[in-house]
């Protein structure tokens, strides 16, 4: 499987924090933005300093981080981005947040079938609006049921 994976999933997956994405090991190629590395460390360095987590621990997520880094594809910041990620979307999203839905769909542009992962609901509702199939996020449907 391919997919556009999010902060919120790659975080998860690094702190081994529960609702991890069931899917993480099915997934063979990453994609995201470039935001995704500056997204993970200043959160590493927010539990660092505001959580006072010990600095081997934190040294030990960055290496996660930036092995992860390595293996992904990571798509820049572009113009064209910055304008989709400007334009309306069906939920309300953060600007990060928007800024992730416009490069996958520019990644979207040269692998028809990717995936989109996320654990957030808006950025997972706006996703399958522009027709992804989301992993990580419960549709409405799923939420209202519980």
């Amino acid at each position: 499987m391919i997919a556009y994976v999010d902060t919120s999933v790659v975080l998860r997956v690094i702190l081994g924090s529960s609702g991890a994405l069931a899917n993480w090991i099915d997934i063979e190629e990453y994609k995201s933005s470039v935001l995704l590395r500056v997204e993970c460390l200043r959160s590493l360095e927010r539990m660092r300093l505001a959580e006072h987590k010990p600095a081997d621990e934190i040294a030990i997520r960055r290496k996660a981080v930036d092995d992860l880094m390595l293996a992904a594809d990571l798509f820049d910041v572009t113009s064209d981005v910055l304008l989709r990620a400007g334009a309306p979307f069906i939920a309300p999203l953060k600007t990060l947040d928007a800024i992730h839905l416009a490069t996958a769909l520019e990644c979207r542009k040269e692998s028809r079938h990717l995936a989109f992962a996320t654990h957030d609901k808006q950025l997972a509702r706006a996703a399958r609006a522009v027709g992804f199939l989301v992993l990580g996020a419960p549709t409405a449907t799923e939420t209202s049921a519980q």
